[in-house]
């Protein structure tokens, strides 16, 4: 047999899911266009001080809401300070508000809905009366009333915020553990003597992961939103310090005069959450078996 007919004869090396579903990634440009989006966000804020051009808590009275220019690229504020320096510094409330708040919301939901659906029972429904209860409250309210509750400042905005996302990630948890549950691995592990613990952390919760991932990255988008609102009424980050929702606030006195001490910061945060929506939705279609690539 011939080297060409044995290489035929070989079988095909079986592609993981991970490599798939970054392959199928890749090719939703969308997604592909908002990742750039967010690195470069994220490398603005992470370098902020070699990047800003100014001081951004430095007042300025001789350039008090100066349009833009070659000096001032997105000109100055009420004060004089330079709204790009502090859109690049409102970058670092705004993202670390987004992942510190969702990753609160995770590790508080999904032990909770995976023992709500791995157990079920009495366990089951005091974990789902609870979580009913908070998804009855608006988010933006619970959010506010905690934030005010706990007092002003960036840090109790993200535990309002990480705290009021948590029933999210208990109901999708819990949804995804009762599906997977039954499933024919998990009752081989039962039958060779895994206790609850290992079959919840090594066979459901790798598998239910992904739909935690997707869910994970649009949170964050809707965790921006929140700080904004919380810092456009006095609950999140507190003045010097930059925060895009504290900005617009500020803003709402010049209209008319000074639109882009408005401009500038909505279009930030306007961007950024797209930008977290757009790569959601292609992390869901990637991690979707049973989508198909385009």
């Amino acid at each position: 047999m011939t080297d060409a007919a044995m290489g035929r004869l070989e079988p095909a090396v079986a592609e993981s899911p991970a490599r798939r579903a970054l392959r199928k990634l890749a090719h939703r440009k969308a997604a592909m266009v908002a990742l750039v989006v967010l690195v470069i966000i994220a490398l603005l804020a992470i370098f902020a001080p070699l990047v800003a051009p100014h001081d951004p808590i430095k007042q300025g009275w001789a350039n008090v809401r100066k349009p833009p220019s070659a000096a001032f690229w997105f000109g100055t504020d009420e004060v004089g300070r330079d709204l790009f320096s502090r859109i690049i510094y409102g970058a670092r409330a705004s993202l670390s508000a987004g992942v510190v708040s969702v990753t609160i919301a995770l590790l508080l939901g999904v032990p909770l809905g995976l023992l709500a659906g791995y157990r079920g029972g009495w366990v089951d429904s005091i974990i789902s009366r609870f979580t009913d209860a908070m998804l009855a409250c608006p988010f933006l309210i619970l959010a506010i009333a905690m934030a005010a509750f706990l007092g002003p400042s960036l840090t109790n905005a993200m535990i309002a915020i990480g705290i009021t996302a948590m029933p999210i990630f208990i109901r999708l948890t819990r949804g995804q553990v009762i599906s997977v549950k039954v499933e024919d691995y998990v009752e081989a592990a039962r039958s060779v003597g895994d206790t609850p613990f290992q079959i919840a952390v090594r066979h459901i919760l790798p598998n239910v992961a992904p739909q935690l991932l997707v869910q994970a990255t649009l949170t964050i988008a809707t965790a921006i939103i929140a700080e904004a609102a919380l810092s456009f009424l006095g609950l999140g980050q507190q003045p010097p310090q930059p925060s895009w929702g504290a900005m617009l606030n500020s803003a709402q006195r010049f209209l008319s005069n000074a639109p882009w001490l408005a401009i500038f910061p909505g279009a930030a945060i306007f961007i950024t959450v797209l930008s977290f929506n757009l790569l959601g939705d292609g992390l869901r279609d990637a991690l979707d078996p049973r989508s198909s690539e385009r």
